[in-house]
């Protein structure tokens, strides 16, 4: 970036007449690179996220940007920006906090597998046929769910890394494992 095109950017205001003449493209990237420090500080002041802040601003620029007219209609480009950066790091943790909790207590019970026989009878054949249900949840996923969700549960692997080794966004990753979660805890269900 030039120093001219620094000193041509509308001022930290947040009026859509500092943006006037833009086109919606031009005026989300405008509005990001304007007001992206003021965001990130408001995601780590108000989000549980706080650990990634950059992320969610990133998050919600590839978000706005299938939808770059949204802003035009914002009395103020700077709070709306900084209030949506805020949810998606709300929703952020409640995903992770979800995904924790789906598959915390499953954890404990493939990692106690290989006990089964010191376990009553009934308690092993029951971690076996919750094995059986998880398997045969995971097959139904389509190819690419599947795929990010093995990734992620199996072999460790952190989203924004499966989102690069894919060529997909971060966005579709989380919702990919959100849905497959979802299946899997539903087929969970059924059996009880």
């Amino acid at each position: 970036m030039r120093l001219d095109d620094v000193t041509a950017m509308p001022s930290i205001s947040s009026s859509i007449d500092d943006f006037h003449g833009l086109d919606d493209g031009d005026l989300l990237n405008s509005a990001i690179e304007a007001y992206y420090a003021d965001i990130a500080k408001a995601v780590g002041r108000r989000s549980p996220a706080r650990t990634g802040a950059l992320d969610i601003v990133h998050d919600l620029y590839v978000k706005l940007a299938e939808n770059p007219e949204v802003l035009r209609d914002k009395r103020s480009i700077k709070a709306f920006l900084c209030r949506a950066a805020v949810n998606l790091g709300i929703d952020r943790y409640r995903r992770e906090a979800f995904e924790a909790t789906i598959f915390s207590s499953m954890g404990e019970e493939v990692t106690e597998l290989p006990a089964t026989a010191a376990l009553a009878p009934d308690r092993g054949l029951e971690i076996k046929a919750r094995i059986a249900v998880l398997r045969d949840a995971i097959g139904e996923l389509p190819p690419r769910r599947r795929v990010v969700f093995v990734l992620h549960r199996l072999d460790d692997m952190p989203p924004e890394e499966i989102a690069r080794k894919l060529g997909i966004s971060r966005n579709m990753v989380d919702r990919h494992l959100r849905r497959a979660f979802a299946h899997c805890l539903d087929r969970l269900l059924q059996m009880q």
